[in-house]
């Protein structure tokens, strides 16, 4: 741990990222707090004012304060990533550690299954299941988690396979020790690294892909606030009202370059190889 937090501190672009993402989630949890103004509540004596000091950010067609819904609409797409990759990661987990510690025909059955959610699309086969269901942030992230699952899956496995044949393993297996408690026990939390650096850069993708559902209008629903749903009313005010695009599209690549750098710094600074050739780089640097 302190070879990680060593290499991780020396990364500024990664502190620069979980900096940001800490601000944007106290952001969001303060967001009842923070909030100016009733992010629901029009005004039609205010529609499409521009930035001014008391709507920082502007209003909307409807006299609604933009800085108020990007604030509620932080904690929607904050909370769709985070749910929707948890789904994620429990589907990816369990399948992968089925697969890489049993082998054989269970091995060859969940992987052919990887296989051919691989085949579809993810973005088209959201659509598709999003035509037959009611659209929701609950059914968003229940979607989004279910299609999700197959990198996770591929990365335990592998791991799984490694970790199986090494000689702690090898020696709970002489004592009788039964294989759900050798794999939830100890090759499991031994392969939690991957999985880490792939939950930190699936929020970032799932964020983009409520975005997109959202933009077309499949997503979070008015008068709930997204960002995606906010650059959807924009788009019609674009020549006079501009700050309906501009601001939210700042904030999901804010949002999104922020969480790849944080999650490109804890791949780095949890494998030693590449730990050490980033050493070797900033020390080369100074």
């Amino acid at each position: 741990m302190r070879g990680f937090w060593r290499a991780f501190a020396r990364n500024r672009l990664a502190l620069s990222g979980g900096a940001v993402v800490l601000c944007l989630i106290v952001l969001a949890v303060l967001a009842p707090v923070l909030a100016p103004w009733d992010p629901h509540r029009p005004d039609v004596k205010k529609i499409l004012d521009a930035p001014s000091r008391p709507h920082l950010l502007g209003t909307d067609q409807l006299g609604r304060d933009v800085l108020s819904r990007m604030l509620y609409g932080a904690r929607v797409s904050l909370a769709v990533g985070f749910v929707s990759v948890g789904i994620a990661t429990l589907i990816g987990m369990m399948l992968g550690a089925l697969a890489g510690y049993n082998g054989g025909m269970i091995d060859g059955g969940i992987m052919r299954l990887v296989d051919l959610m691989l085949v579809f699309p993810r973005f088209f086969l959201l659509l598709a299941v999003l035509a037959f269901l009611q659209p929701s942030i609950w059914t968003i992230m229940a979607v989004i988690g279910l299609t999700g699952w197959m990198g996770v899956a591929r990365l335990v496995r592998a791991e799984f396979i490694a970790l199986k044949e090494r000689e702690f393993v090898i020696w709970s297996q002489s004592v009788g020790a039964s294989g759900f408690r050798i794999i939830w026990r100890h090759i499991l939390p031994n392969a939690l690294a991957p999985v880490l650096v792939a939950m930190t850069l699936g929020i970032p993708a799932a964020i983009l892909t409520e975005s997109g559902l959202s933009f077309l209008g499949l997503g979070v629903q008015p008068p709930y606030a997204s960002w995606g749903n906010i650059l959807n009313e924009g788009k019609d005010a674009i020549e006079i009202g501009w700050w309906l695009s501009f601001y939210p599209g700042v904030a999901i690549l804010i949002t999104v370059l922020s969480y790849n750098l944080l999650g490109e710094g804890i791949r780095v600074a949890l494998d030693p190889r590449l730990r050490r050739g980033f050493v070797r780089f900033v020390m080369r640097g100074r």
